[in-house]
């Protein structure tokens, strides 16, 4: 599979604002009009679409949000797409949206997490475009620590560009800003520490390539077996090499540690060289923990496993494009993943 990636996104481009699974409610629009304010500042103009009601679980009927989602990823004016955030059922859009369309399309960035990598990663299995696993729109405005970066400054480089990541060391412990009395915050308050371990057994260092493919656990799960989470073309051509990212979003420890066994058994984490688990603050189940979890599901596959990896619901997010060549660096000197745009 050829990985497409769309042009460099630049000042003056339109960054079209839909919610392809959950709308904003009215006691967070400050927010919402604070983080397109934001994107304006830097130069862009921004659509907002109409798929945007928080007053249900859902923005609108599946066909309007289909409809919408389709429409701004294929105008040739709108250079990027940007939920406000993830949701619940953005699994119900699969059977709406024109793989064949996006993939004879030029490609549009797609950008977030959570729900949306229902969408994201079935886009880049099926199609070959590039999609975005960054922060959602309401998580913009916030300052990026140094070592990591912006969905935006990763948007804005050009096809055949690495870029190098590592974890800055903090994160965010189970405790969310209070949008509504302050829609206009941009710092988070980082009250944990911590970096990349490692969850297996292994002592050798880690130093593999492979394409970089993942998501929400809880999401893409119930793609799994189906030709939305199939990564055969993926592997075909590119010496059969993976390099997976999954991260827990709520659910507990035993229900993870079901899905992961689901999703091996379906052939996701075939041809994997290393997979990468996303800082969690999902719960711990009396007999078993979020770690344990996922080497009860995934230790037989006898690979390197690195665990509190910044790619989840625990700020700050680490982006990862989907498609991308990935190069992961794990010993005591050196902690990385570098990811070439090619």
């Amino acid at each position: 599979m050829k990985i497409r990636y769309p042009r460099p996104l630049v000042p003056g481009d339109v960054i079209g604002v839909t919610a392809p699974s959950s709308g904003v409610p009215g006691s967070l629009l400050g927010r919402l009009g604070f983080a397109v304010e934001q994107l304006r500042d830097c130069g862009y103009a921004v659509e907002i679409g109409d798929c945007m009601d928080g007053s249900t679980h859902v923005s609108a009927p599946v066909e309007q949000r289909a409809g919408e989602l389709m429409r701004m990823l294929l105008d040739p004016k709108i250079r990027a797409v940007v939920p406000p955030w993830g949701g619940v059922t953005a699994i119900d859009l699969i059977p709406h949206l024109d793989f064949n369309a996006l993939a004879s399309a030029d490609p549009t960035w797609l950008v977030g997490y959570s729900d949306i990598s229902t969408l994201l990663t079935p886009i880049t299995l099926r199609t070959g475009m590039a999609t975005l696993h960054g922060s959602n729109l309401m998580d913009t405005p916030y300052r990026v620590p140094e070592s990591l970066m912006s969905w935006i400054k990763i948007a804005s480089l050009p096809a055949g560009t690495s870029f190098r990541q590592t974890s800055p060391g903090v994160h965010r412990v189970n405790d969310w800003d209070d949008w509504e009395s302050k829609p206009k915050i941009t710092e988070h308050t980082w009250n944990g520490t911590g970096a990349w371990e490692r969850l297996d057994n292994g002592r050798n260092d880690v130093n593999v390539t492979g394409r970089l493919i993942g998501g929400c656990i809880e999401t893409v799960v119930n793609l799994a077996g189906t030709p939305c989470l199939n990564t055969e073309a993926l592997r075909r051509g590119q010496g059969g090499s993976l390099i997976i990212y999954v991260e827990a979003s709520s659910v507990e420890a035993t229900t993870i540690c079901r899905h992961l066994h689901g999703m091996r058994m379906a052939g996701f984490f075939d041809g994997a060289k290393a997979i990468l688990v996303g800082r969690t603050g999902a719960p711990d189940s009396t007999t078993l923990t979020q770690n344990e979890a996922v080497l009860d599901a995934l230790g037989i596959l006898g690979m390197p496993i690195i665990g509190n990896v910044e790619c989840g619901h625990v700020p700050p997010q680490l982006p990862i494009v989907n498609g991308a060549q990935g190069h992961l660096v794990f010993n005591e000197k050196d902690r990385y993943l570098e990811q070439k745009l090619v």
